[in-house]
Order: structure tokens, then C-alpha cells, then sequence
């Protein structure tokens, strides 16, 4: 019974493989092994499931699988040219020529064999060139950039090449066998900026995929002197280091999703206590005064990349849990920083926001309330632990740290406002003489002032607090702080014109204010952003923003500022430009619950006459000619973990607004607009990479793709394109989707090779039964472009499926259409008959014609029988 079963879960297997649903013919083929002891059955077996393998690219288990069945038959040719297929997937090139020289002894007459036999021969002959040309490559390098005499030029240009055989897998691994890491070393004990960068980056090189190479250099060059190059003030160097860390990092980690196998593998038995070590000193930095501003930046970079988990559906944040226990009280201190104290740590414009990016991240990976109770007491225990009444100073930190939790997980901001003596020291220090107490007091107001519901003491009093510092102060930048604080709480009405908390024409003299500051260059940066930050709440009135875009000078001035090194401006920039194109959610209107509302004296939104769809277009229009383009591509480029997921979406959006008119995109193309938005298509939100990939298919829909796109970036923007093709998007983003596509896909064959590596074929086949009379005629213009492709095989597997199909109506037209493909051209029969479609003719045709099947039947002879026209089959008597 058992070996029964094996063989009809075999057959199975086999139907699911025609289906190319490959794990389930995997797991068919897995249970008959289970089965059966029949040697031939087997071998058969593992020699299937190894073709599952294949094109699954699991290419260990298909070369596992091929060779269990040569194990049972060492003439198995399928099993045999299998494994060669999975050997030279995994780079392991001489035993795959071992393999199909195997074939080709056996089948000397096969093309496929001798063709693969030349290739494999070809790409082992240019590995072994570049092998030995590596080896003098490197020994050379070394000699000239050890030897003090070497002029400069040749130094440089040395140090360069260094660098690029550090990033190739043959020369990085000469470098390290042939006592290479330590005269990295030697490099690096120069004390010679241009000679440390460049050992800096060809470790960086050398660690990356690879985890036994990542460890030996960790422990060589030790992370006590990779965090003190990292540490010193030199922007360049501080990024290298940043970026061999993070080489490391990923390779212990398996983030640089590298298969590690045999002899590799076995090298690193554990990296926890290594990574473990790298969180540690990370933390440790983040305290030093002998820390750099720029290195504390990359530090926390580092942290808010590698720390919490990537996917919440992964159950181990452990890693969250050690730098909460280990690290948590270090990362407050620094979001408790008050710059123009003497004992402040050395920090840039961004330090104190990476932080509180981090402090977010860490809250949102806890996974249960006793770990965020756990989080919450560590901070109330730091900022009580600050209260002083004879020491100022301390109090200062302690609600500069409040203000720093409250840009970053704001219900535990919210909590922490509500502690004793918290609020009472905010407006103590509101009417304190000194300038410091006065900005760090109105800006935690600001941040505490975020949602209008948890804001009510701010609502009961702060509008009259903020009022008397704006009045009574001469200081320009207390005023233009105080300013943001009022603008936050006008704006708590968001676009609803019924709802607007000032008196007519208040907001205006707000915005107005605002604008005259951020055009007044004489003012620091740091005072200009918070200009632009009141923006970013004025600009949800309709009024206010007709008058911004209008206002050049004003808007310029805040691209400049959106291109600085201040990359806190970030987020209220992208915000502000939301508001301006009207690229926010809005909620539709539904008449009938309109008139219901109205009825029950409830409150109805209004739209403001200016946010009508013609003054949308105007709005984008001086948008894109006061240059947002530029400003915007120098946005999306910000290597910061400041510029974060929302941020992405808030881009993305105003992207997508900008691109709706096809007469802009022209311009939007010219500025750099489509190479910006592929990053943003590919990482982010879901809602913000849906957006960045509909403005793509908008600019790839009208545009010349090499211009559009150019180099291999073309090739970046087909994935984005294909996602779009799906049925929970809207039918425009569809239609546009398939117009890029069809765009994309008429330029070369390896652009249609690449849509058809990422399966769009299936998708694209169904827009062309779509209801839609446009979207069925995209789809199908597409797929004549698709068709050209002369390396498919996708459409002869189709076409088998059809000829399979259990419906009778379906397998007629699959062998109509098999007839007049055979009758078309000779060369295109040869092919078919090549094919398992004959086999299938040949079942099909020798059934009993009865009513139902009798077309089906005489389609599938008439075509046997042209085949036998062709010479390609004789009959049988």
C-alpha cells in the first residue's frame, strides 16, 4: 500500500511542477520519499524534487537532492546535468564542468550539454586570469603605499585600487591570506588621513558578505580602535568608519542575506557575543566627551539601523531589550543636552533628534506593557533624578529631556508632562531671565503642544503663556520659537475651514512673520527651521499657503535649508510641502450623513475655496518653478536615520502631486525627479512606497526611459512598476503601471527579461480580460512588446497548460492555437515538437472522440499530423 501511495503522490508532484507551483510539488515528492524503498522510485524522486530546487533557487538542496539519485544510479543524465545546473549557481564551477563533461560523454550529440560544457570551460579559464593577476595586483599595492619615498599621485592611485580589490571576492580574499590585515594595520598606525581612509574601506570591502573574514578582522583591528577612528571629527572618516561597522554588522548578523556554507560556515559557530560587544561600545560613545558630534551621529545611526527589528512578526527583540537595560539612561542623556551649557557633549544640528528616533524605536519594539512600564519608570526614575532646586542647570536637562521623548514616543511624553513638578519647572523657566532656561521651556511647550485632545493645560494656559513671552521678550530667537508654539496650537483645526482657532486674518500675520524670518539669512539656522516648522501647522489653512507659494524668495529659503547639513528640518519641510500640494489623505464626503450631521446641529467640515483642484495645479505649478525638485532629490539622498519611514511617505506624496499634470514631467525628469523616486519606491512605508511607484509609472508612462533613467537605474524601476499590478490598487494606478511597463518594454530585451524575472507575465495576461476597455488595451499593448522576447520560455509552458486545460472550450483553442503556430513557420515547429507538447498531442489524440471531446481530439490529429507533413514523426502502423 505504502509504495502505492508513493507513486500516486509522485504523479502529484508531477501535476503541481507542470503547475509551477513548486513547493507544493516539493512537499508532494518529500512525503513519497517517506514511502517507498524501490531504488528506481527513488531515484526518480530526488531527481525531482531537485528540479523543484532549481527553480526555486534553493540551489544546497537541489545539489543535495541530484546527488542522492546518482548515488543510486551513477548514469542518471537528468540527475547528473541537475547538479551541475545547482554547482555552478553556488560558484563552485570546476565540479559542475565535472558534471556535465559526465553528460556529454553520455550524450555526445546533445547541444544543450556541449554549449554549457564551453561555458562553464570559458568562465573557469576567467577565473583562474584573475586569480593570478589578483595575486601580483595586491603584492604590489602594498610595496607602494609602505614605502614613505612614493610621491603623492601614485599614492593616491595605490590607495584607490587598494580599495577596489577589497570590494572583489578573489582579491579580498588574497589580501587576507596573504598577511594583508596586518599591514592594513601598518596603514593605520600611519596616522595619515588619505592612508587610514583608505585601510578603512578596504576592510570595509573585505568584511562585507563574508562572516568568518568579518570576524577575523573585528578581532584584529578590535572595536575599541574602530570606535575611536570613528570618533574623530572628520566627516569622511567618520562615515568610512560608520560604514565598515556596518559592513561587519551585517555579516555577522546575516543581514547581507549571503548564503554561509561548509568550510565558512563552520569558522563562526556563535557572533552574539560580538555583536553584543559592538552595542556596548556604541552605547559607550554615545557618553564620551572625547566623542566627536559627527561621531556620536554615526553611532546612533548605527543603533537606530541595527537595534530594533526590521519585521515586528520576528519574536526576538532581545537586542532591544539589552541596549533598554544597558543603554537607555546614556541615550537620555544625550536627548537631555542643552548646547549652550559649558558641560554639554559635543553634538551637531542632528545628535539630539537621532536620539529621540531612537528612544521611538526602542518603544515601538517592546512587545508587552511589562517592558514598557519597565521603559517608563527608567525615564521617570532619570528626569526626577534631575530635579534640583540649587542646581539650574540639572533642571534644565531634565526638560530638555522631556522635550526630546516628546518628539519621539509621544504617549510616553504625554505620561511624563503629568509628572510631579514637570509642567510647574516648565513655566518656571518660561520666567526665568536667563535666554537658555527661556528656549529650552517654550520649546518643550511646543513639543507638548502636539495633539490637541492630551494638551489641555498647554490649551488652558499655554496660548496666554506663549502670548507673554512673545509681547515681553526682545530675544529674536525666543520670539520665533514662541511664534511655532501659537502657530501649533492655531492649526488644531487642520484643513477645516469652520474650525479655525483664531480670529480672520491671525494666521495670516503668523505666516507672514514666519516667512520673514526664514528669508532673513542674518538669523542661525537653528532659529530659521523653527520658521519653517510653523510653516509646516500655518500651511493647513488654504490662505496661507496660496500666499507661501507665491512668496519665492520665502520658498527658496527653505530649499536651501532643506539641503543643508541640519537634517532636522527634514520632516517639517516635507510636511509643509504636503500642505501646499494638498497631497494629504482627505476623508470622502458622503452627502447623506452631510445632511444627517446637519440635522443633529453636529459640527460638518468645509473645504476652503482655495483648495479647489485649479489652485492645487497653480500651487505646483510655482513649486516646481522655484526649483522643489532639486530640493526635494537632496532630501530623499540624507544618509540619516532622521530621515525616517514617514518622512519617505511625506516625499513620496508630494512627489506623486507634482508628477499629475504629464506636461510637468518633462521638468520633474530634468531635475533628477526620477532617480530620487526609485529609492522611495523600493523602501518605506506601504502607503509611501505605493505612492513613489505610482509617480514613477506616471513619469515612465510618458518619458524616454534613458533619459528618464538612465545607465542601470532603468532596471531598479521595473519592480515598483509591477507592484502596481495588483487588484487591491486603484484602476488608475493599473492603467499608468501598464503604460510604464509597455514603455519600458519596447526598449531592449533585457529590460523585457528583467519584467519577466520579477513574474509580471500572469498579471499583465489578466488585464487583458479586464471589463476596462483602456486597461485591457494597455495590458495588451504591453504584451506585444513582451512577446518579442526571444529567450521566454514562459509562453511554451503556457501554451502546454492550455492544451491540458480540464475545461474542454479552454484546451480547444490551447490546440487551435498549437495548429496554427505549427503551420506558421517550420523552424517554430521543430521547437514545439522539441517540446513535452508533442507528448501531450499524442495522449490527447489517441483518445476515444465522443461528443463533447470530438474538436478537442481532431485539433490535437490535424496537429500530429502536420507534424508528420514536416518529417518531424513517422506513423506507426
Amino acid at each position: 500500500m505504502a509504495e502505492v501511495e508513493a507513486v500516486q503522490l509522485k504523479e502529484e508532484g508531477n501535476r503541481h511542477f507542470q503547475l509551477q507551483d513548486y513547493k507544493a510539488a516539493t512537499k508532494s515528492y518529500s512525503q513519497a520519499l517517506k514511502l517507498t524503498k524501490d531504488k528506481t522510485l527513488l531515484a526518480t524522486l530526488y531527481r525531482n524534487r531537485a528540479a523543484c530546487g532549481l527553480k526555486t533557487e534553493s540551489y544546497v538542496q537541489a545539489a543535495s537532492d541530484a546527488s542522492r539519485a546518482i548515488d543510486i544510479n551513477s548514469s542518471d543524465i537528468k540527475a547528473l546535468y541537475r547538479r551541475c545546473q545547482a554547482l555552478e549557481r553556488l560558484g563552485k564551477l570546476d565540479q559542475a564542468f565535472k558534471d556535465v563533461q559526465r553528460c556529454a560523454t553520455l550524450e555526445p550529440r546533445n547541444q544543450n550539454f556541449q554549449e554549457t560544457l564551453r561555458r562553464l570551460n570559458t568562465s573557469i579559464q576567467e577565473k583562474l586570469r584573475v586569480q593570478f593577476s589578483t595575486d601580483a595586483r595586491v603584492q604590489k599595492m602594498f610595496e607602494i603605499l609602505l614605502d614613505e619615498n612614493t610621491d603623492a599621485d601614485k599614492l593616491e592611485k595605490a590607495a584607490n585600487n587598494l580599495i577596489v580589490l577589497g570590494r572583489e571576492e578573489a582579491g579580498a580574499e588574497k589580501i587576507f591570506q596573504g598577511n594583508g590585515v596586518a599591514l592594513l594595520l601598518q596603514l593605520l598606525d600611519t596616522k595619515r588621513p588619505e592612508l587610514v581612509l583608505a585601510a578603512v574601506r578596504t576592510l570595509s570591502g573585505m568584511c562585507s558578505g563574508h562572516r568568518a573574514r568579518a570576524t577575523a578582522i573585528l578581532h584584529a583591528v578590535r572595536i575599541d580602535r574602530i570606535c575611536s577612528l570613528m570618533s574623530v571629527e572628520n566627516e569622511e572618516m567618520s562615515l568610512a568608519v560608520c560604514n565598515l561597522l556596518q559592513a561587519v554588522i551585517d555579516s555577522l548578523s546575516g543581514e547581507d542575506k549571503q548564503e554561509h556554507r561548509g568550510k565558512e560556515e563552520a569558522l563562526v559557530l556563535d557572533t552574539k557575543k560580538d555583536l553584543k560587544q559592538i552595542t556596548s561600545h556604541l552605547l559607550d560613545m554615545l557618553v564620551s566627551k572625547k566623542v566627536s558630534g559627527l561621531g556620536r551621529d554615526q553611532a546612533l545611526n548605527l543603533l537606530n539601523k541595527n537595534v530594533p527589528r526590521k519585521d515586528l512578526a520576528m519574536h526576538d527583540n532581545s537586542r532591544t531589550v539589552y541596549v533598554v537595560d544597558n543603554g537607555l539612561r546614556k541615550i537620555l542623556k544625550v536627548v537631555g543636552q542643552v548646547p549652550d551649557l559649558p558641560s554639554c557633549l559635543p553634538l551637531t544640528d542632528n545628535t539630539r533628534m537621532l536620539a529621540s528616533i531612537l528612544i521611538n524605536k526602542l518603544y515601538d519594539d517592546l512587545r508587552c506593557d511589562p517592558e514598557r512600564d519597565h521603559f517608563r519608570k527608567i525615564c521617570e526614575e532619570y528626569i526626577t533624578g534631575k530635579f534640583d532646586p540649587q542646581d539650574m542647570d540639572k533642571n534644565l536637562n531634565a526638560i530638555q529631556t522631556v522635550s526630546g521623548i516628546l518628539q519621539g514616543p509621544f504617549d510616553l511624553g504625554n505620561q511624563l508632562l503629568g509628572l510631579k513638578g514637570v509642567m510647574e519647572m516648565m513655566v518656571a523657566l518660561c520666567g526665568s531671565e536667563r535666554e537658555t532656561d527661556q528656549l529650552v521651556a517654550v520649546e518643550a511647550l511646543i513639543h507638548a503642544s502636539t495633539k490637541l485632545s492630551r494638551a489641555t493645560f498647554i490649551i488652558t494656559n499655554g496660548v496666554s503663556l506663549l502670548k507673554q513671552i512673545y509681547k515681553t521678550t526682545k530675544n529674536e530667537k525666543i520670539k520665533i520659537r514662541t511664534l511655532v508654539g501659537l502657530c501649533k496650537l492655531g492649526s488644531a483645526g487642520g484643513t477645516d475651514y469652520g474650525l479655525r482657532q483664531f480670529a480672520e486674518g491671525s494666521t495670516e500675520k503668523l505666516a507672514k512673520q514666519c516667512r520673514k524670518w526664514l528669508c532673513n539669512a542674518s538669523i542661525d539656522t537653528r532659529t530659521r527651521r523653527w520658521a519653517v516648522e510653523g510653516l509646516a501647522y500655518l500651511t493647513l489653512d488654504a490662505d496661507v499657503k496660496d500666499d507661501f507659494v507665491q512668496d519665492i524668495p520665502a520658498l527658496q529659503a527653505m530649499f536651501e535649508l532643506a539641503k543643508s547639513s541640519d537634517k532636522t528640518i527634514l520632516y517639517s519641510v516635507a510636511t509643509t510641502l504636503v500642505n501646499c500640494t494638498n497631497s494629504y489623505d482627505v476623508k470622502e464626503v458622503i452627502p447623506e450623513l452631510v445632511q444627517l450631521a446637519k440635522f443633529s446641529k453636529q459640527h460638518v467640515p468645509e473645504e476652503h475655496p482655495k483648495d479647489k483642484k485649479d489652485f492645487i495645479d497653480m500651487r505646483v505649478k510655482r513649486l516646481l518653478k522655484a526649483g522643489v525638485i532639486s530640493a526635494l532629490a537632496c532630501m530623499v539622498k540624507a544618509d540619516s536615520a532622521i530621515l525616517t519611514d514617514q518622512t519617505k511617505e511625506l516625499l513620496a506624496r508630494v512627489f506623486l502631486a507634482l508628477c499629475d499634470n504629464p506636461k510637468d514631467r518633462g521638468t520633474i525628469v530634468a531635475q533628477g525627479g526620477g532617480k530620487a523616486l526609485i529609492p522611495l519606491a523600493l523602501e518605506g512605508t506601504d502607503v509611501g512606497k505605493v505612492k513613489a511607484a505610482h509617480a514613477l509609472a506616471k513619469i515612465a508612462a510618458v518619458s524616454n526611459p534613458d533619459i528618464a533613467f538612465p545607465g542601470e537605474r532603468v532596471y531598479e524601476v521595473v519592480r515598483p512598476l509591477v507592484s502596481l499590478l495588483d487588484t487591491q490598487r486603484d484602476g488608475i494606478q493599473n492603467y499608468e503601471a501598464l503604460l510604464g511597463l509597455t514603455n519600458l518594454s519596447g526598449r531592449s530585451d533585457k529590460l523585457r527579461q528583467k519584467i519577466f524575472k520579477e513574474r509580471a507575465l500572469p498579471d499583465i495576461e489578466n488585464y487583458m480580460f479586464e471589463n476596462h476597455d483602456q486597461l485591457r488595451q494597455a495590458a495588451t499593448e504591453c504584451m506585444c512588446n513582451m512577446v518579442v522576447n526571444k529567450e521566454t520560455s514562459q509562453w511554451l509552458e503556457i501554451l502546454q497548460r492550455l492544451c491540458l486545460h480540464d475545461q474542454l472550450s479552454v484546451q480547444h483553442r490551447g490546440l487551435v492555437i498549437a495548429y496554427n503556430l505549427l503551420a506558421a513557420d517550420a523552424e517554430l515547429a521543430k521547437k514545439l515538437v522539441e517540446s513535452e507538447l508533442l507528448e501531450i498531442l499524442t495522449v490527447v489524440g489517441k483518445q476515444e472522440p465522443d461528443e463533447k471531446k470530438a474538436e478537442v481530439v481532431q485539433t490535437a490529429r490535424e496537429c500530429l499530423i502536420k507534424c508528420m507533413d514536416y518529417g518531424f514523426i513517422k506513423p506507426v502502423s
